[in-house]
């Protein structure tokens, strides 16, 4: 049986999670422009320059005390929103979950082709490369960097809670009989990384950012090991988890919205307002 007769439904699934995942109520609450990158990049460039400029540079105490502020920016309307979807969105692919999986995983070619991301999305490598961003900076005097970097250390501590506190109240198997399936942990580091680094660099970063997040949650069908309705919601929460420990960086974001077309729906880029 082939692998691709329920992939329009997987595309709109997606898509309508992107739409929120990515930009969030800002979608309602600003005026949408199109997306030109000469505009849109300096004024994220300028923005985050003079938020590092004004921020002393990040100690390691820093590291843990600011998430108590981090966790004070999880309750609002813009997380309820994000979770919202994510949750609609796993609870619309939970009846497709066992016939997703059992097709992507096995078709050789879908296999091999997304071997990288058991590795790419692990929290060895995720949280490694985190700190390895704050170390660097800290050692080359970059502020900036070690601000990235230390962001990135906090939202992978913030998403890690939280995911492993749901897989351990859940407590579903997984495809291959194995424990802690929902939600998928390798979905929420990387979404997590992608949104901080959309957060302080803008578009350019997000863009192959949120494409290496959306392989690696792909790569834990193919592997056996989720479902997708584990990858839609550990991105929500990766995601939600980079929005909270980067509250005021970044002067614009952009969103996908999903666009109706023949048998199937796509996603469009947009330029959405401050946040």
């Amino acid at each position: 049986m082939p692998f691709f007769p329920s992939f329009h439904m997987t595309r709109l699934v997606v898509g309508l999670l992107a739409s929120l995942l990515l930009g969030s109520p800002a979608m309602a609450q600003a005026p949408q422009t199109a997306l030109t990158p000469g505009a849109f990049q300096p004024a994220v460039a300028s923005a985050d320059a003079a938020h590092a400029s004004a921020a002393p540079m990040p100690s390691f105490a820093s590291l843990f005390r600011d998430l108590r502020q981090d966790v004070k920016h999880l309750p609002s309307v813009e997380t309820a929103i994000i979770l919202g979807v994510g949750g609609a969105a796993s609870l619309a692919a939970h009846p497709e979950d066992t016939d997703l999986t059992r097709r992507a995983s096995s078709v050789p070619a879908v296999d091999t082709a997304f071997d990288g991301g058991a590795a790419l999305g692990s929290g060895m490598v995720q949280g490694g490369a985190a700190l390895a961003t704050y170390m660097i900076g800290r050692a080359a005097h970059d502020q900036r960097l070690a601000m990235v970097g230390a962001d990135l250390v906090r939202a992978q501590l913030l998403t890690a809670a939280m995911t492993q506190g749901l897989k351990l109240a859940v407590g579903r198997t997984r495809p291959d009989g194995s424990s802690y399936s929902f939600p998928s942990g390798h979905s929420s580091a990387t979404f997590a990384t992608a949104t901080v680094l959309q957060r302080h660099y803008g578009w350019k970063a997000g863009v192959p950012s949120y494409g290496l997040a959306a392989y690696v949650a792909a790569s834990r069908l193919s592997e056996n090991r989720h479902y997708l309705s584990d990858v839609l919601f550990g991105a929500a929460l990766g995601v939600v988890s980079g929005r909270a420990v980067t509250v005021g960086h970044g002067a614009s974001t952009f969103a996908l919205t999903p666009i109706a077309v023949p048998k199937g729906a796509g996603l469009g880029l947009t330029l959405v307002g401050a946040q």
